[in-house]
């Protein structure tokens, strides 16, 4: 493995030295200021911690992400950036853990790792009761388990047997795994397989009401990961549309132990003290955002971003702490040194991201574009998520062309190993001679395809040019990613530093370039993918 401090240094004087490429659109000196400031001065670490162990869990209209939008915004204040402001739209509640508790009391009282379900009410002090283990995929089988809940807490996960990991919980790519990267990703159109989303992202609240109907007093689900680790998602976040029952998330082995005791009979009896708070005085959500202005104002702006939200098993360090940290010392950085570029530098801190990147979709929506037409209904809560990509045709705001190039950082903690170029390969050119003085840091590919499920994805569904970055993927979704095991003591410093300094080098490449970012063809209805396909009976219920 290449030595990174060493490498810095040899970075830095051949930055120094090396003569522009013609049309590479860089500064090599105005590089190397960067790599100095990046590498050695860097706060990335500073900021990370003051995001994970002194405000914590960033939920979306939690106090918690209140505290994180102030601070940020106080914070590029500070730094001297420009236009500091957050910008609101339509969200739901805020949901907060004052404490959790989840006990088995019979046949034998242990203590149980679990964490409550986010956005479920509270158990107004402790609920004890009875399980049964009745597993619902779809709505269909609630007849399975019709006069049967009353009075339980219902195990609504399938245990499963546990799983035996093929990899190391904790690893860096490979050169050959990054060559693997490198592939077109094909277009797929599935109307059958969108129709099958939308029913999945309904079934939360069909569930909730048929428990409610039964007589059930609370509800658990297993943990997707084993490891005694917990994550707690939910997403009934609307005003109006909050859960009936307390809900929480079990640790995988604890939840099996309590199948396995209630097979032989007779049940276990839990004991759950769900004490969670809502806050209904702003369901506005808010992004935050920050500029170095350009020169140039006919030029546009090019723009970086990560969400600021978080889940709450954790701290959300590796997501996405890391990543806006990341965002805000590359803003750091670029302050710092007085760049004065052609175009505007935009940082974004978004929100509700977790809750089907709804803070970035309302950006989209507000400053790029919208779709559909003037008679389609009007989405909400995750139905925007599934739908609106759906929806045609792409209208374009007066501001489309504005935006030269986004940038997301949205993977981890884990250091920067190239960039995805999603399908645009004029951009993927631009890349590889922008990346050259990284290459002893380890930023080494251009990936042709797609990524997804984070920020910048609406911004490519209308058809501009969004772009993620590779990043090792450390311990990110093995054991960190959305878990009570994301906190500080996983992000690498090394790797955020690394990160970040490269983020701010793509921003002043792409402010100073001269012709913006090559867009992808503006998108169009797509045909089906397989006009010939059938439709699975078992999914037409």
């Amino acid at each position: 493995m290449t030595n990174y401090r060493t490498s810095a240094r040899r970075q830095l004087l051949f930055a120094a030295t090396m003569i522009a490429t013609p049309g590479a659109a860089q500064d090599r000196a105005a590089t190397a200021r960067i790599m100095d400031e990046g590498l050695a001065h860097s706060q990335v670490m500073t900021t990370a911690q003051h995001l994970t162990d002194v405000i914590g869990p960033r939920l979306t209209n939690s106090p918690q992400m209140r505290q994180a939008e102030a601070w940020t915004q106080a914070k590029f204040a500070e730094w001297g950036l420009r236009n500091v402001h957050k910008e609101g739209y339509d969200f739901g509640r805020g949901w907060s853990i004052e404490r959790s508790s989840v006990r088995m009391v019979t046949p034998r009282p242990i203590q149980l790792t679990a964490i409550p379900i986010a956005w479920t009410p509270a158990t107004q002090g402790t609920l004890t009761a009875p399980i049964i283990v009745a597993p619902m995929k779809r709505a269909r089988d609630f007849a399975l388990y019709r006069g049967q809940l009353a009075g339980k807490i219902v195990l609504v996960s399938s245990p499963g047997t546990g799983s035996q990991s093929t990899r190391a919980p904790f690893r860096r790519y490979t050169d050959e795994e990054l060559g693997k990267l490198d592939a077109y990703d094909f277009p797929a159109h599935d109307p059958a397989a969108d129709a099958k989303q939308l029913r999945q992202s309904a079934f939360e609240q069909e569930r909730d009401a048929f428990l409610k109907a039964e007589g059930a007093v609370g509800y658990a689900t297993i943990s997707y990961r084993d490891g005694k680790l917990v994550h707690g998602e939910g997403y009934m976040f609307e005003a109006g549309q909050s859960p009936s029952l307390p809900g929480v998330q079990l640790a995988a082995e604890d939840y099996r132990r309590l199948a396995r005791l209630a097979k032989i009979g007779p049940a276990p009896t839990l004991e759950i003290v769900s004490d969670v708070r809502y806050d209904d005085s702003d369901t506005q959500a808010y992004n935050i955002f920050a500029d170095i202005p350009g020169s140039n104002p006919k030029a546009g702006y090019v723009m970086a971003g990560a969400h600021l939200d978080s889940w709450v098993a954790g701290d959300g360090a590796s997501d996405n702490a890391a990543g806006s940290a990341v965002i805000m010392e590359a803003a750091r950085i670029l302050a710092k040194l007085g760049v004065r570029p052609k175009r505007t530098i935009r940082f974004a801190l978004w929100t509700g991201e977790e809750q089907a990147l709804l803070g970035s979709l309302a950006w989209v929506e507000k400053n790029l574009a919208t779709r559909g037409g003037p008679n389609d209904p009007v989405l909400t809560g995750e139905r925007r998520y599934y739908e609106w990509p759906k929806r045609w045709p792409v209208n374009p705001q007066l501001g489309f062309n504005d935006l030269a190039a986004y940038f997301n950082v949205d993977n981890g903690s884990g250091r920067f190993r190239g960039i995805y170029a999603e399908n645009n390969p004029a951009a993927a050119e631009i890349f590889r001679s922008w990346m050259e003085p990284f290459r002893g840091l380890g930023m080494t590919t251009v990936a042709s395809g797609r990524t997804e499920g984070t920020d910048h994805v609406f911004m490519q569904s209308v058809g501009a040019p969004g772009f993620q970055f590779i990043q090792d993927p450390l311990d990110y979704d093995s054991r960190t990613h959305h878990s009570d095991a994301d906190t500080f003591d996983h992000l690498k410093g090394e790797d955020l530093r690394q990160g970040a300094t490269i983020l701010a080098a793509f921003l002043l490449n792409a402010a100073n370039a001269d012709k913006a970012m090559p867009r992808p063809p503006m998108p169009t209805r797509p045909a089906v993918t397989d006009p010939f396909a059938y439709p699975d009976p078992e999914e037409a219920h």
